[in-house]
């Protein structure tokens, strides 16, 4: 057997398997910390794979293997790569207290209804987008994903950052900073686990879903789930149609440039994306925030029109919906598909604005699709009858930005 020992914070004690084994893996510091029985290899992790074939070597003689991680090694820890390579059954594993439980745990609060993403040996984007999405998450850090880097990407941002360095160790810390803070600090290399809190939603409803919870029944929600201008909002087919190109996940970052009521941003984030909403009129602006409030979601609203005021939105986005028209359309999808690392999504209702918003796509090197939508209501009639009563067409042309193997765009 293979025993895996979980370190640190509420780690088991007493595991007479350290005295007899034949082979210990594990970082330094872990392998310092316990008496190796004399004559006992020791192989201090650095590179996974070399570490996995001397512990195979032992195994297949039938020798003891102890691995030491920390907190609990199998959330996040090296219980999947073992398991991968010599089956589940061959392993005893004895968990500590995860880093994550341990913070909230300083922290004083709940963590069923918390976001766990890792940065660790990852691209940061991801987790930053989760912090602007959720408001309680906790981010397993990184060399180069660590509390600085994480508040500079989340400057402006409402939320409270608790780093937590060291835990379960006699140099323990757990410090409460602003994202500016953070960023302007040298953190070491200590640093356990970062939990990034929107603090006045920190404390949620109860969940019968741990972490991300019970995703949307549904989406395209009816228009009058939205506070909207005299109509002036994506119609529900049209959203319907718009959500399933766009993609919006966790870890995504969309704009919806034109927001108008920010029915788009709204149902993006409900479905776990990062969502940007940017609109010219300020009392557009206002209604965008009303309905992510009235929705429990977090958007931000960006007071601007583009394509000038996309300069200033930072990140560039996984997926972008422009929504209105006017002649600075082709300009605007130009500017958005240049930035999209993905998708754009764009909806017209004027036939005239239709070809340079294709060239705009094109132009940009996105590959280029389209419906013209036209759709039929049910109505009632007197009498107890039903009619058809027919909503405005609306063109939805989309890009997509083609693997960096594929050649060409749609002529």
């Amino acid at each position: 057997m293979i025993t895996v020992v979980g370190t640190g914070t509420g780690a088991p004690v007493g595991v007479p398997e350290i005295g007899k084994a034949a082979l210990f893996v594990g970082g330094r510091r872990h392998l310092d910390a316990v008496t190796v029985p004399e004559g006992a290899q020791r192989v201090v992790l650095g590179p996974l794979a070399p570490a996995l074939d001397t512990v195979a070597r032992y195994v297949a003689e039938e020798r003891p293997v102890v691995v030491l991680a920390s907190g609990d090694p199998g959330f996040f820890g090296i219980v999947r790569a073992l398991a991968e390579r010599f089956g589940p059954e061959k392993l005893d594993v004895r968990p500590g207290v995860s880093s994550v439980a341990a913070a909230f745990a300083r922290a004083g609060l709940p963590w069923d209804d918390a976001v766990v993403v890792s940065a660790h040996g990852r691209d940061p984007r991801t987790a930053v987008n989760v912090c602007r999405a959720h408001p309680k998450v906790a981010v397993l850090t990184g060399p180069g994903a660590g509390p600085a880097e994480l508040g500079a990407a989340l400057r402006g941002e409402r939320r409270v950052l608790v780093v937590a360095s060291a835990l379960g160790t006699a140099g323990e810390s757990v410090e409460r900073v602003t994202p500016e803070e953070a960023a302007g600090r040298d953190w070491g290399s200590a640093v356990s686990v970062v939990l990034c809190l929107e603090e006045t939603r920190a404390l949620g409803p109860v969940r019968t879903v741990a972490g991300l919870g019970e995703r949307p029944a549904g989406w395209a929600l009816p228009e009058a789930e939205f506070a909207h201008r005299d109509s002036m909002i994506t119609k529900f087919e049209v959203r319907a149609l718009a959500l399933a190109r766009l993609g919006p996940r966790p870890g995504d970052l969309v704009w919806d440039v034109g927001a108008g009521s920010g029915s788009v941003a709204v149902e993006c984030a409900r479905l776990g994306a990062a969502a940007v909403a940017v609109e010219r009129d300020a009392d557009g602006v206002e209604r965008v925030r009303a309905n992510a409030a009235a929705h429990g979601v977090g958007v931000r609203v960006v007071h601007g029109e583009a394509p000038g005021a996309l300069d200033g939105l930072g990140d560039d986005p996984d997926a972008v919906f422009v929504g209105g028209g006017g002649r600075e359309l082709p300009a605007v999808v130009g500017a958005c598909a240049r930035r999209a690392r993905r998708t754009v999504v764009v909806a017209m209702a004027a036939l005239d604005r239709v070809p340079a918003a294709r060239a705009a796509l094109t132009g940009a090197g996105l590959v280029c699709d389209g419906v013209l939508l036209q759709s039929s209501r049910l109505a009632p009639l007197p009498g107890d009858v039903t009619r058809l009563a027919a909503t405005n067409p609306v063109f939805l042309l989309w890009g997509v930005r083609p693997p960096a193997h594929s050649e060409g765009v749609c002529e």
